[in-house]
């Protein structure tokens, strides 16, 4: 079996692929002094729980942030006897290499996304990912990343209002009954809303008028189905692309490295 684990700023997420289906998913707060010892307590203690008899052969790591990437590493060779695949590292092929600016290194999420979204849907696409930062990738007809754009996530967006004006509450992100507030509360949240509703469908227009071509949006991420609701240009929903994308570079890899 194989765990996908996937290192947000934020969240981690370990899931476990059977080579089918994901047998289930666990989520905990990224952290970089996590030992691979804590990694494993927490991990073997809530895969019991769940009555989950998990075999584990082989593991791929996704992190956008590289401190913790090493307990990872150790925790994967310690309990399971193996080397990770790391995505971005020269030993983890792509399916289709990235077309950037030469020097330029590419998220590791952001490479995932692409590989998963075209495996699931082709090429010529637009994939929106709301987690800590909203990012726009490009994923050109034949499958490779070809850039893209990063605007701030909609909580850090929260944050940063509460941080910068002391007056302002902190308040939860959904969908205001009407545009105009009437309340303090109201106002914030129409703001945060349907200010990116406007981001995110302005910043799509603009890609398929430069792009020239037919493009497909994808939306992913704990916030795409919320968005989805004030009119956003979103063809599809994909709540598991990251952990998709995890298992086709995975087997992609199976299928080059030497015999």
């Amino acid at each position: 079996m194989l765990l996908a684990i996937d290192c947000g700023n934020t969240n981690t997420v370990f899931s476990i692929w059977d080579g089918k289906t994901f047998l289930c998913t666990l989520r905990t707060s990224t952290h970089h002094a996590r030992t691979a010892d804590a990694y494993f307590t927490w991990f073997s203690t809530l895969i019991k729980h769940y009555g989950i008899d998990a075999n584990i052969t082989d593991v791929i790591i996704s992190s956008t942030v590289p401190r913790v990437v090493f307990n990872l590493r150790v925790f994967a060779d310690r309990f399971f006897g193996c080397r990770p695949m790391v995505v971005g590292r020269p030993d983890c092929a792509l399916p289709v290499a990235p077309r950037v600016d030469a020097g330029t290194q590419v998220g590791p999420d952001r490479l995932v996304n692409t590989a998963g979204a075209f495996d699931l849907f082709g090429g010529n696409l637009i994939v929106v990912d709301f987690g800590t930062a909203t990012t726009f990738d490009v994923v050109a007809e034949d499958g490779a990343y070809v850039g893209g754009v990063i605007a701030p996530g909609v909580n850090l967006s929260l944050e940063a209002l509460h941080m910068a004006a002391a007056a302002l509450p902190h308040v939860d992100v959904t969908k205001p009954q009407k545009v105009i507030g009437t309340n303090t509360v109201a106002c914030m949240q129409s703001g945060v809303f349907w200010g990116y509703v406007g981001l995110v469908n302005g910043i799509c227009q603009k890609i398929r008028t430069e792009y020239e071509t037919p493009m497909k949006i994808i939306g992913t991420g704990g916030l795409a189905p919320l968005f989805a609701q004030g009119d956003l240009l979103f063809d599809v929903i994909e709540d598991d692309l990251t952990m998709h994308g995890l298992t086709v570079i995975h087997a992609h890899n199976q299928k080059v490295l030497p015999l």
